[in-house]
């Protein structure tokens, strides 16, 4: 089979993808306990690399209160708060409450008497939050995992000041011949194996980790989607050879 026959069969597995929310919540609750090893182990720990470039490069205003939506367990608001300071609110949702209470776990140890960071379980199509409120809205690897990315972005705009960022962290599609086909191989084949094996899960987590992925906008088609969505100066910067790209707009002011 041919690699653009490979890539023609892996879409097609992804038209049936299941995104409900009691699907995804279920799914992520068993994998929750080594979320972090596989994140690190898959990744080849650069995911950590991911991150730190995005705070550098969303330049926080000190003294503004931050929102991390799909939070996980809690790497990157934890990361901004620890660049804000303990005085900041910072607020990480999720709607998997195992994986909130690993990020609380971690809070404790790491970042101690940091009061203003809270972990709330909240599904990010319906944020218990003021419109308005927050300078930034971020998301790293949990937009698509939202069952209606259109609602869950009006969410994040929502509850974002005038003029306040909107940034989305988020696996893309590498374009350059041969990284393209590795890339695929490895998310198709090795991915689920290795996944299996350390979560031992029902194996529906890292097969439906390439499925969405696959499935879900990125590059161009992203940008358009955050477009429509209402944000203004979109723009795209891809990582690591496009393995990931980080998006981010602007809510506009009026």
């Amino acid at each position: 089979m041919n690699a653009t026959l490979r890539e023609k069969n892996l879409v097609a597995t992804t038209k049936t993808l299941d995104k409900s929310g009691d699907r995804v919540r279920d799914m992520f609750a068993q994998i929750a306990p080594r979320y972090d090893l596989m994140n690190h182990v898959l990744s080849l720990n650069i995911d950590k690399r991911w991150r730190s470039k995005t705070l550098k490069l969303l330049d926080l205003t000190p003294g503004v209160p931050v929102l991390d939506v799909c939070t996980g367990t809690g790497d990157l608001a934890l990361a901004i708060a620890r660049e804000l300071g303990p005085t900041v609110e910072v607020v990480g949702t999720d709607f998997c409450a195992p994986m909130l209470d690993i990020a609380r776990t971690k809070q404790a140890k790491t970042l101690p008497g940091f009061d203003n960071l809270q972990f709330i379980e909240a599904d990010t199509q319906d944020l218990p939050f003021p419109d308005n409120h927050f300078q930034c809205v971020s998301v790293a690897f949990g937009l698509r995992n939202v069952a209606d990315t259109m609602v869950g972005l009006g969410e994040m705009i929502r509850v974002a000041q005038p003029n306040g960022k909107i940034a989305v962290l988020e696996f893309s599609k590498p374009r350059m011949f041969g990284l393209r086909q590795l890339y695929n191989a490895y998310f198709l084949h090795v991915l689920p194996r290795i996944g299996q094996a350390m979560a031992r899960n029902d194996r529906s987590a890292y097969e439906y980790l390439p499925q969405s992925v696959q499935q879900f906008p990125c590059g161009e088609e992203l940008v358009a989607t955050m477009r429509s969505a209402g944000l203004a100066d979109v723009t795209m910067l891809p990582m690591t050879l496009g393995v990931v790209t980080l998006y981010v707009g602007t809510k506009r002011a009026s």
